[in-house]
């Protein structure tokens, strides 16, 4: 979010942002909005300085700190705990990096643990570190690209270690006897980007720390913690929930900023309520820029989107011959090891003039230089929205930032009302570490590493006692001696995916040859026979998908389309836990299977056709909303009013990931004419975690501000029937049969005031 200093104001273009002149294009330029720049305002530390580390500084030209660096410094000094909230490129990372080298030069013995959530940013901030350290402190990478011949010595010698969660999870603290002298004397663990940690993968890692400290307990050190974060609602309770400690929070930034200019971009309409794909639009603004010379880094939320982006921006730069195509790249997660170190090297060297990339980009990587970003999409919460648009112009440049909205209700809303992101208050991270399916894997990690004491159990969450009591009684676990052991030698946190609960993966080949992995749910939806797999710019369609072995074979293929999973669920309650009028918060039991996919044309998003497919159903316990609606009323058109039902199902779940602060693919919805356990018509909407990760229970605790929401998703746009704008959904079971915008809004209206 930005700093809420800041006056905004509305202007027109100017200068070097050409292409919003552009007479062809301004149709599609709903709203311009400019942010302007600030002054920095600095601060004196009270706390020494080692003079090594000044030297390094004032060699660095970092003769001035920024207030918040100054605070931050005096806070670390006096052993504090500390959460860092501020802007986009501020300097958080000298929030913790001058105390890490001030404990290293005053402190020999002293060792510092750095996590950050992909290996990209660790190798970043290496570089960055290398150039503010003096010689005789030493800093390296410990991730799963690092020499087996160079760990040893990482871990003997390096002050500061820099790695990720899921090496610490994996790679470290099962072999943690290895760590002993590191573990002993360790001073300060810094968690960057702290605002990522949500979800499936924030509940994981908070019991990953807490098995990180556990152990640093046995070998009686308490380390420090510094955590930075991008501006979010809760950033205390997040801190608290990711360790279990009570941070001093510093959020005044001091940071100068550059001129911001935000455009919302709507692709043209193509009538019948369609509109030009947001992926060919992103490809004509990424290739538009770069023939304009400015370097340009575009976001999608998919992996086929950002492939599809590379693919059309390259087609364009050919046809135009203005810039060789070989300078835009994609990135994404997927790739090997190898590809992602090459693309990071082309980008880091200034040699791309684009980049398509997911959010694999969106944490601080320094590409430098950054004139422009353009989002294929809203990248699925206003914490990301912000952070990606603040990539452009970093520093004191200005910097231009395009959202191209897709043609679905969420998107086209906030097309329509754009001062619901740019005014949104900061939103909170939510994170569910006592999530039973996500609790009980890391319990039994926790006792492969050392036996567990019931008092230790606490520490994980207040549920941990009766789960591993629980745990023993089905073998996982063995109490004896007043202490939960794990009963095998081999080590579980190689099964255990941080990422994802539903964590077996599937190996994309071709010849032999490994493309990428995808988890198990996500290569049913998008490596089934007869899928369409891009990979950086080339297609391939899926020949077998073999969920025995873990493989997909996969074959080249030039093809004029995509496919779409076509995906049908259903949703059992199991336990009723609170209630609250027509809305409670259940436990329910979630079955899913994909049954088909859709053919659709790359140039418009138009259906080629379908295909039947027959995979096996994926079943789990989640948590849901409920709200139990209306039933029809005499004289009533009953098939109208089952429309409305339908859609005021597709309302809520449009505005659902706004209020949740989570991805739409992390919710799911169903609703029912007559669900026996309601005794009427019912909508579900469910978290899509087993076990759940806390978006129900914020959506049920805002369930009158969500359904006002959903009206009003409704009523802002013109259409009398219902669109792809307001009503229609791309993930509809049904193909959007059966709507009826009228009735939906009437049924909104009484879940909004009931009687």
């Amino acid at each position: 979010m930005p700093p809420t200093n800041e006056k905004k104001t509305k202007s027109s273009p100017d200068g070097w942002l050409q292409l919003l002149h552009d007479e062809a294009l301004r149709d599609q330029i709903v709203h311009v909005e400019e942010m302007p720049s600030r002054e920095a305002r600095y601060g004196d530390i009270a706390s020494p300085m080692h003079a090594s580390l000044k030297d390094r500084l004032e060699h660095q030209g970092l003769d001035r700190l920024f207030s918040h660096q100054a605070q931050a410094y005096d806070a670390a000094m006096e052993g504090k705990d500390l959460v860092i909230v501020t802007g986009t490129n501020s300097g958080k990372t000298l929030c913790y990096n001058l105390p890490a080298i001030q404990f290293s030069l005053s402190e020999p013995a002293a060792r510092m643990l750095y996590l950050f959530p992909t290996k990209a940013l660790a190798q970043d901030q290496l570089g960055r570190l290398e150039k503010l350290i003096p010689a005789s402190v030493r800093a390296g990478t410990y991730d799963g690209d690092t020499p087996p011949s160079q760990r040893s010595s990482l871990r003997r010698l390096a002050h500061i270690v820099l790695t990720n969660p899921d090496m610490l999870h994996i790679g470290i603290l099962p072999g943690h006897e290895l760590w002993t002298k590191f573990f002993k004397s360790l001073r300060l663990i810094v968690i960057d980007e702290m605002h990522v940690y949500r979800g499936v993968f924030g509940s994981n890692v908070a019991s990953v720390l807490r098995r990180l400290l556990r152990i640093c307990e046995w070998h009686r050190s308490r380390p420090q913690i510094i955590a930075c974060s991008a501006t979010i609602g809760n950033p205390t309770e997040l801190f608290e929930r990711l360790t279990g400690r009570k941070p001093t929070l510093i959020d005044a930034d001091g940071s100068p900023k550059g001129k911001r200019t935000f455009v919302f971009w709507n692709p043209p309409d193509l009538g019948s309520g369609q509109r030009l794909s947001t992926n060919l639009v992103s490809a004509d603004l990424i290739a538009m820029l770069a023939e304009l010379g400015q370097r340009t880094l575009a976001f999608s939320r998919a992996r086929v989107s950002a492939e599809l982006v590379l693919k059309y921006t390259r087609e364009k730069l050919s046809k135009s011959g203005q810039v060789d195509p070989k300078k835009i790249e994609s990135y994404r997660a997927g790739y090997t090891p190898k590809e992602r170190r090459q693309i990071e090297q082309s980008v880091f060297k200034g040699q791309l003039l684009g980049l398509s990339a997911t959010n694999a980009m969106e944490l601080g990587v320094d590409i430098g230089g950054l004139d422009a970003v353009v989002m294929n999409g809203y990248p699925g919460s206003i914490a990301s929205f912000f952070q990606q648009s603040g990539r452009a112009g970093r520093g004191v440049h200005d910097g231009l930032a395009i959202m191209v909205a897709q043609n679905d209700p969420l998107e086209q809303f906030l097309i329509r009302q754009p001062e619901t992101l740019l005014d949104a208050r900061n939103e909170s991270v939510t994170i569910n570490p006592g999530n039973p399916q996500i609790l009980s894997q890391q319990l039994l990690c926790a006792a492969h590493e050392r036996p567990l004491s019931p008092t230790e159990l606490e520490s994980f969450d207040p549920t941990a006692l009766e789960l591993a009591e629980t745990m023993d009684r089905s073998g996982e676990l063995s109490f004896r001696n007043g202490m939960f052991f794990y009963p095998s030698h081999e080590p579980p946190a190689p099964k255990v995916n941080i990422r994802g609960s539903r964590g077996e993966q599937v190996v994309l080949l071709h010849n032999g040859v490994e493309l990428g992995t995808m988890e198990r749910w996500r290569a049913m939806q998008n490596a089934h026979e007869g899928a369409i797999y891009l990979h950086r710019g080339a297609t391939y369609i899926s020949l077998e998908l073999d969920l025995d072995v873990g493989v997909a074979h996969l074959e080249p293929l030039e093809a004029n389309y995509y496919t779409q999973a076509i995906v049908q669920t259903a949703v059992e309650p199991q336990v009723l836990l609170r209630r609250n009028g027509v809305a409670s918060l259940s436990g329910v039991k979630v079955t899913s299977i994909v049954i088909g996919f859709k053919r659709k044309a790359l140039d418009g998003d138009s259906m080629l056709g379908m295909e039947d497919l027959d995979l096996p159903p994926e079943t789990y316990d989640t948590l849901a909303v409920v709200a139990t609606l209306p039933s029809a009323l005499p004289g009533d058109d009953l098939a109208r009013h089952l429309g409305g039902v339908h859609g005021a199902e597709h309302a809520l779940m449009a505005l659902a990931p706004l209020l949740a602060g989570c991805d739409r693919g992390d919710l799911g919805s169903s609703w029912y004419a007559f669900h026996p356990d309601c005794l009427g018509l019912a909508v579900f909407v469910y978290d899509q975690t087993p076990g759940g990760v806390g978006l129900c229970e914020k959506l049920f605790e805002s369930f009158s501000g969500w359904t006002q929401g959903a009206l009003q998703v409704l009523k802002s746009c013109p259409c009398l029937e219902g669109c792809p704008g307001c009503l229609l959904s791309a993930r509809c079971e049904v193909n959007n049969d059966a709507l009826d915008k009228a009735y939906a809004m009437s049924i909104l209206e009484s879940l909004r005031n009931p009687a």
